[in-house]
Order: structure tokens, then sequence, then C-alpha cells
């Protein structure tokens, strides 16, 4: 039963990474579902290096990151964004025992106020947009070096009248090999379609293909890097500058047990840059901090004139597993 129930789930990674050609560079209705889970995620420029994650967040980047160390986690992350944008994220994580480590969470990201205006430019009052993700996902080890795991999320956009549903499933492979420090992990998310859409036109879904390597040194307690995602559009790389856009370096600095440093760098947001000033658009920091059964996570992304501000809080209804 173990030997089918493996097959099973290597089949769905490998037909979602088959699939992945698909293009979904587009705008869509979708796309909120772009935005990092967490605030320690962002600080390492939209990635995580950690073999298994302690926050049941996890489960809405790569669901095989999702360990036993999560169980009866809670965790709440909010996102400043520009103008009066908000966005924010609720997860939490059960261990089942047999069946894995099980994730729920709940995404949502609203747009303020928005003017509404006729064909002729005349404002006509104010409308609402907003959008919100259902989540449930699934880890479980396989062998000593393996994680794998999947997720389910049910999407809804709308904009004033209009409105449009989508389904989409994440599933990730991880590898880590403990005595070297070496993690290698590979993903696919939002792989799916809308049932409606907010136009003629269907709203594609954000298709991510990533793959990420992380090695801790050896003399330092540094852990340092390189993820690169939307591998489904790597074929198109004709120039140096091309390959980077679909790089991400990250290094996190462990000052002391329960003190992280985070750096990041997303080559593709450096097109964010202002021309008129010092810019570190593309740029990620931040830090995490743990104070007994609570977990702080902090993130500041640069966004040319602005930055993004991101917390993350994680408490424990349970000790962990020993």
């Amino acid at each position: 039963m173990v030997k089918q129930n493996t097959s099973l789930w290597l089949g769905i990674v490998i037909c979602l990474f088959a699939t992945s050609n698909v293009r979904s560079q587009t705008l869509s209705g979708f796309d909120f579902l772009r935005l990092e889970p967490s605030a320690e995620a962002a600080a390492l420029g939209g990635t995580l290096l950690n073999a298994t994650s302690s926050q049941s967040s996890a489960v809405l980047y790569n669901p095989a990151l999702l360990s036993r160390e999560a169980g009866g986690s809670l965790s709440v992350s909010w996102l400043n964004h520009l103008s009066d944008l908000q966005s924010g994220t609720v997860t939490y994580a059960r261990d089942l025992g047999g069946l894995g480590m099980a994730g729920v969470g709940v995404r949502f990201f609203h747009w303020g106020k928005i003017d509404q205006a006729d064909a002729n430019g005349e404002r006509t009052g104010t409308l609402a947009s907003s959008n919100v993700a259902l989540s449930a996902g699934l880890s479980r080890p396989w062998h000593s070096r393996f994680r794998y795991g999947a997720s389910l999320h049910l999407a809804y956009t709308s904009i004033a009248q209009f409105n449009a549903v989508a389904v989409a499933m994440d599933a990730g492979l991880v590898y880590h090999v403990p005595d070297q420090g070496l993690t290698v992990s590979i993903g696919a998310t939002n792989v799916g379609r809308s049932l409606s859409s907010l136009g003629q036109s269907r709203d594609a879904m954000p298709l991510d293909l990533r793959m990420a390597v992380s090695k801790r040194l050896r003399y330092i307690p540094v852990l340092v890097g390189l993820t690169v995602y939307n591998l489904q559009h790597i074929y198109e790389v004709t120039t140096v500058n091309e390959g980077f856009r679909h790089a991400i370096f990250s290094l996190e600095f462990q000052a002391i047990p329960a003190f992280d440093l985070r750096l990041g760098y997303n080559h593709r947001k450096r097109n964010l840059k202002s021309d008129r000033r010092l810019d570190m658009a593309g740029t990620t920091v931040g830090f995490g901090l743990q104070i007994r059964r609570f977990e702080l996570d902090y993130s500041f992304s640069s966004w040319s004139f602005a930055g993004l501000h991101q917390f993350t809080v994680t408490t424990r209804f349970n000790k962990r597993d020993q």
C-alpha cells in the first residue's frame, strides 16, 4: 500500500511537470496567488531554503516542506502593500499520524476603494474588489531523505459585479542530506484552470515550476541558496540577463538558535528600479525571532519608490514531537 501511494504521488508530480509548458504570463484575476505566503519566504527573495518548515504556511509554498515540527502551529501573515492594498494569510497544520502532515489555509487580497467611472470618464462612485483562496494539503516522508506533498486550492476573485472561480493544485518533492547540510527541492504550483472568468477570455492560472538548492556552510552558520523559477519558460532564454531573471539568490545567517537574519535578491524585480536615485529594487531583508512558543518573522522588500513590509506570527497549540 505504501509503495502504491508513493507511486501515485510521484506520478502526480511528473504529470504536473509535463504540463508545465503552458504559458501563463498574461495578467489574470488570480495573480494574487503569486504573493509570498510568509515573511520568511519574502525575506529570502521568494523562496524557502530549509529541508522542512516548522511553520504551517509552508503548505502554500511547497507542501513537501511541511514537517512534523509544524504540527499544531497556527501562522498569521499580513502584508502592507502599496497604497491601501492589503493582503494576508492564515494557516494551520496538524499531524495525522500515519496519513502524514496536513495543512489548511486561507489567503486574501483586498484592493481597497477603487473609483468607478462611466464610458465618458465621469466618476460614478466606488467599487469593491477582493480575492480569496482556500487551501488544503498533505505531506509525507519517503525513505530517510525524501518528503513529498500536494495541496489543492479553490480561488475566488471579484471586481464589482464580476467574479471568477478557479481550482488549482501544487505538488513538491524535497531531498535532504543532513550530514552535508544539502537540500534540493522541486515544486509545481498553481496548476489548474478557471471554472469561470471575469471577462470573455479565460483567466489563466499563475503556473510556476521551480527548483531550489541550499547548502549550509561547514564553519560558519550560514545557509546559502539558489532558486530557479518559471522553469516552464526557461527554453526562451537567449541571453545571460534573461537567465538571471529566473534566479533568486538567498542567504540566511543563524546568529543564535532563536534568531535568524535573511537576505534575498530577485533580479526580475530589478525592473522596478528608479533611475532617479539609489535604488535597491529586487533586494529583500528580514529576520526571524523565536520567543518561547511564538515566532515572529519580518521582511522588507524594496519596490522602487516604496517598500513592502510583511509580518508573520506563528504560535503552537501543543508541544513539538520529540
